[in-house]
């Protein structure tokens, strides 16, 4: 939930680490069964559920000579510690506040342990996280990221140098005084782009296709990964301006995306349209959605990947496939992605709806009495919702590894939205399907991985007994010794969904070899 992917980092002589120490005998402890091997005894995970305790994280300057000294800073105020790293002026943290409103960085004295505030950023809302920061340049400025003015910004120094509409998404590092991040442009946020700010110099874009670039930097040596609609490329520049590309031996997929982007309705919502192969003007067509729709990612981006192959696979089934971020999705700036605070499904699906109707507009070709939706983990729970809230425009759904009742799922990444349920109860139950259940009135497909440990079982398991005791038919498809993500069994995973959505949406297959 923080993009922390490591808990030690090197001095740079090498003879010193800073190393995070995590307690987790706090944090209550949950089962994990495969009700498809009782002879094999439960798996113990500790799983932090919003409004329980934390671990216990602490930070400490570790010698080779075995001694050890902690950094200390108020940790009953600042319980999260976000990020850290150890520079060439020693090292540097950032911790936050348990309701995620404010993050303070600090600079942490080696020797001692004792540390300095060098900045402090509060939100209403939550202070975002940006990957990568703090950061300093070889001069010692500090590099953060705020929200200021409506708009994303990577700070410098204290002086915010990127301009209105460019979001900051994350920070690739420094080089000497250069600093690499990659931002969105709020005109065409299906882009990502690599930028670079030099004082004195200014931006420049590292990056030119439309795509998702990414990159690191180096002794002037800058490496852009790229992922565009025609596939992954790498690609390396040096100091003195020359260029070269590394291969890619990316295998190419057998059935390609041939998606139509569009910007719908009065919100100007960013989405992907993908049509059969086969498909001639004046045919009918019932539309699928498959939306993400949450916090954690966009979906319609300029980049091949495995999302957009699935898309067209049921396109060549017959569907019109319709791909839509939404408020709450990442990309558009700080009231766009905050739009989800205090209320994770309601915007989304207002959303989901609007693009249906405008997209009708301007393909009348799309049966608006044969609509289906289908998402995972997040996208699930929208498409649960979808059905439940709004059966008048949706007919069908498969709801996959959904997180349903959000008391259940962890601290930092739920709170950050709903704060604690002790405090909060009704923004976790009108932000929950469960609290909805007994409305459902559209066929519904509920999947999950018996073996997930991010978004548990129990929250299907929950889902199914409240429409069950509400009398509300639907189906259930467990998925043994599965996890948060399947692998093994995506290929016939997808034909159950197919079969569910055709079936249920009175949907005539394509010839075979169409398929």
């Amino acid at each position: 939930s923080m993009y922390r992917f490591r808990g030690y980092w090197w001095a740079p002589d090498g003879q010193r680490l800073l190393a995070a120490r995590v307690d987790n005998s706090p944090v209550q402890r949950w089962w994990i069964a495969d009700p498809a091997d009782p002879e094999r005894p439960p798996r113990a995970v500790r799983y932090p559920a919003a409004g329980t305790a934390n671990a216990d994280v602490t930070l400490h300057v570790l010698r080779l000579d075995g001694s050890r000294t902690e950094v200390t800073w108020d940790r009953g105020a600042y319980e999260y510690m976000a990020a850290a790293e150890w520079d060439s002026q020693g090292p540097l943290l950032s911790v936050q506040s348990r309701d995620q409103r404010t993050v303070m960085v600090l600079a942490a004295d080696a020797v001692t342990g004792q540390t300095t505030p060098l900045h402090t950023e509060r939100d209403d809302a939550w202070v975002e996280l940006a990957p990568g920061t703090p950061a300093r340049t070889s001069a010692g400025d500090l590099v953060t990221v705020s929200d200021r003015d409506g708009s994303r910004r990577l700070v410098v120094g204290g002086a915010a140098v990127t301009p209105d509409g460019l979001h900051i998404d994350w920070v690739s590092g420094t080089d000497g005084e250069a600093v690499y991040f990659t931002a969105t442009d709020e005109r065409d946020p299906t882009e990502r782009h690599l930028w670079r700010y030099e004082p004195g110099q200014g931006l420049s874009r590292c990056s030119a296709d439309p795509g998702v670039h990414d990159g690191e930097a180096a002794g002037g040596t800058v490496v852009v990964l790229s992922r565009t609609e025609g596939g992954g490329a790498v690609t390396v520049g040096w100091r003195d301006g020359t260029r070269a590309a590394i291969a890619s031996l990316e295998a190419e997929p057998l059935l390609k995306p041939r998606i139509t982007w569009l910007t719908l309705g009065a919100r100007k919502l960013r989405a992907a349209l993908l049509l059969p192969s086969w498909y001639q003007p004046g045919t009918r067509l019932p539309v699928l959605l498959s939306p993400y729709g949450g916090p954690a990612m966009q979906r319609v981006v300029r980049a091949r990947g495995a999302a957009f192959c699935e898309d067209q696979w049921f396109a060549e089934q017959g569907f019109a496939v319709l791909v839509t971020d939404g408020r709450g999705t990442p990309g558009r700036g700080p009231e766009w992605s905050k739009a989800a605070f205090g209320d994770t499904l309601s915007a989304p699906l207002d959303d989901q709806v609007d693009a249906l109707d405008a997209i009708s507009a301007q393909f009348p070709g799309l049966d608006r009495g044969r609509v289906g939706i289908r998402g995972w983990s997040y996208g699930g729970a929208l498409a649960a919702i979808a059905v439940i809230r709004r059966p008048d425009v949706f007919h069908a759904a498969v709801s996959g590894a959904a997180p349903h009742d959000q008391r259940l799922y962890d601290t930092h990444w739920r709170e950050r939205f709903l704060g604690l349920p002790q405090q909060n109860p009704e923004g976790y139950d009108r932000s929950s399907t469960i609290t909805g259940a007994a409305s459902l009135t559209r066929p519904l497909l509920l999947i999950h991985g018996m073996a997930d440990d991010n978004v548990v079982v129990a929250h299907t398991l929950r889902m199914s007994a409240a429409l069950l005791a509400a009398g509300r038919p639907h189906q259930v498809l467990p998925l043994s010794g599965t996890t948060h993500m399947p692998t093994d069994t995506d290929s016939q995973l997808l034909r159950h969904e197919l079969a569910f959505l055709a079936g249920s949406l009175g949907v005539a297959r394509p010839d075979a070899d169409l398929r």
